[in-house]
C-alpha cells in the first residue's frame, strides 16, 4: 500500500495532506524517517509514526449519520470547554467527522474511521452537493435571492453560485432551501451576511443522496450500505 493512503486511511489527513507530512520528514517507517512520496508499505508488518506517534489502519470500518444539535463543537476536544458531537455518540471507535458543521449550525454530519472514504466525500472534485435549511429574518426579495444564486460577494471576493429556493414567508420569517457543491468555510452564514440579511436557523438536511432520514436532534444510527455507495458511486 502507498504510504500516503495508509495515513489517510488511519485518519491522519487528506492523501495531499499527508504527502506534505511525508516531504516534511514527519513519518517514519520502523524507525527510518521516510521524504519519497509514493513509498510502498507493508501495511500489515511496518510500524508507522507522524510525529513520533504510531498509526495504524483501524480494524474494522465505522459509518455514522449524526443529527447534530446547535451548541454542540465538531471537535474531538473543544479548547472552551464547550459540548461536542463525540458526546452524542458511543461508539469504541476513533472518530473523526467529514467535514464540520458550525457550533450554531445544526443538522446532518458524517462520522467514520476510514479516513479514505472521508477524503472522497469532501474531495471538490466529486462535487457533492450539501442541502440546507435557512431561516431567515424579515422577507427576502427576488433580487436578493438572484445575489445568491450568482454568487454573492464576501470581502471582495465571490462566493460560488448556489441553488437558492424560496419555501415560505410567514410571521416575519423566510425560509429557502440552499443548495451548494464546495462547501467554503462558513460559506452559507457568509452569503447571508454579504447581503446583509440575519440567520435565524441553519439546518443541513442533505448531503448528496443521504438525508437525516427522520433522526430526531441528537439522535444517530449506522448508514446503511445503500446510503454508502450513494455517496462513493463516482469515486
Amino acid at each position: 500500500m502507498r504510504l500516503n493512503k495508509f495515513l489517510s486511511g488511519s485518519g491522519v489527513a487528506s492523501r495531499r495532506k499527508c504527502d506534505t507530512l511525508i516531504s516534511e520528514g514527519k513519518v517514519s517507517v520502523n524507525g527510518k524517517i521516510i521524504t519519497e512520496l509514493g513509498t510502498i508499505i507493508n501495511e500489515k508488518k511496518d510500524k508507522i509514526k507522524v510525529e513520533g506517534k504510531e498509526v495504524k489502519l483501524p480494524s474494522s470500518f465505522v459509518y455514522i449519520k449524526l443529527n447534530k444539535p446547535k451548541g454542540y463543537a465538531c471537535a474531538a476536544k473543544d479548547e472552551r470547554g464547550r459540548k461536542t458531537i463525540y458526546e452524542l455518540v458511543k461508539c469504541e471507535e476513533r472518530l473523526f467527522s467529514v467535514g464540520r458543521l458550525d457550533y450554531d449550525t445544526e443538522g446532518l454530519i458524517l462520522l467514520t474511521n476510514d479516513g479514505n472514504f472521508a477524503n472522497a466525500v469532501m474531495h471538490p472534485s466529486y462535487q457533492i452537493e450539501k442541502e440546507y435549511r435557512v431561516n431567515v429574518e424579515g422577507e427576502l426579495k427576488e433580487s436578493e435571492l438572484a445575489v445568491l444564486r450568482k454568487g454573492a460577494v464576501v470581502d471582495g471576493v465571490r462566493m460560488p453560485p448556489a441553488r437558492v429556493k424560496w419555501l415560505s414567508c410567514e410571521n416575519g420569517v423566510t425560509k429557502v432551501s440552499v443548495v451548494i457543491d464546495e462547501g467554503q468555510n462558513r460559506q452559507v452564514r457568509r452569503m447571508f451576511e454579504a447581503i446583509g440579511r440575519s440567520i435565524k436557523l441553519l439546518k443541513r438536511v442533505r448531503i448528496g443522496e443521504v438525508t437525516l432520514g427522520g433522526l430526531k436532534r441528537g439522535e444517530w444510527r449506522d448508514m446503511t450500505p445503500s446510503e454508502l455507495s450513494a455517496l462513493v458511486r463516482g469515486e
